[in-house]
């Protein structure tokens, strides 16, 4: 889950923090030669507190708080890719530059350009940076306390590895919401988890419990 921008000075330096990226076409979603200069990265974050519409700032980027519910992001133990959802609140909430749309609004932006659409292989990456590496705007002090917690000497990191996807469907869209269903990008390339099947002829020790 999303640490609230209220709460990052109050969280510990391995904090995962949960931000994601909207990645448009240009000819796809944006119309050939972005005239308009549209932004083709739209950078956000689901915070927790309804309440609460501050940013959050990771590699001098601002990631703007939008009312969703991401889901089934886990991964599993049946050697199926799982397939998340994003559910964007219908009511407002996606500012382009100082417009507030609703998500229907840009999906009918999007849609002029390709029919029916609908952000039909945008692609989504999930950035999960620790609390450590966030940039010092994001606290009251000027300054990030946890940026020298973490040791990275060893060949740590201070962020979990990025999760690439892409909008598979639109799920269901109302006055309330708009769903998403994404799929990864391994599953998009046809790839299954495991590449192989364990074997006791490839692995001798497979079944064996010590």
């Amino acid at each position: 889950m999303a640490i609230p921008f209220v709460e990052l000075n109050k969280i510990n330096p391995s904090s995962v923090i949960e931000l994601f990226e909207l990645e448009l076409t240009v000819g796809l979603h944006i119309p050939s030669g972005n005239l308009d200069n549209l932004d083709t990265v739209f950078r956000f974050h689901a915070g927790a507190n309804l309440n609460n519409f501050g940013q959050v700032v990771f590699n001098g980027n601002s990631y703007q708080r939008v009312a969703v519910k991401v889901e089934g992001f886990e991964d599993t133990s049946k050697g199926t890719i799982p397939r998340p959802t994003l559910t964007f609140s219908n009511l407002g909430g996606i500012t382009k530059d100082t417009t507030v749309m609703t998500m229907t609004d840009f999906l009918n932006i999007v849609n002029k350009v390709t029919t029916g659409n609908d952000l039909l292989n945008a692609k989504v990456t999930r950035l999960m940076p620790l609390a450590s590496a966030l940039d010092d705007a994001n606290f009251i002090s000027g300054s990030n306390p946890f940026n020298t917690s973490v040791d990275t000497t060893n060949g740590t990191s201070d962020r979990l590895q990025d999760r690439i996807y892409f909008i598979d469907r639109k799920v269901v869209e109302n006055r309330q919401v708009v769903q998403f269903e994404l799929v990864s990008e391994l599953d998009m390339q046809n790839k299954k988890i495991p590449a192989r099947i364990v074997t006791r002829e490839l692995f001798p020790s497979a079944g064996t419990f010590f």
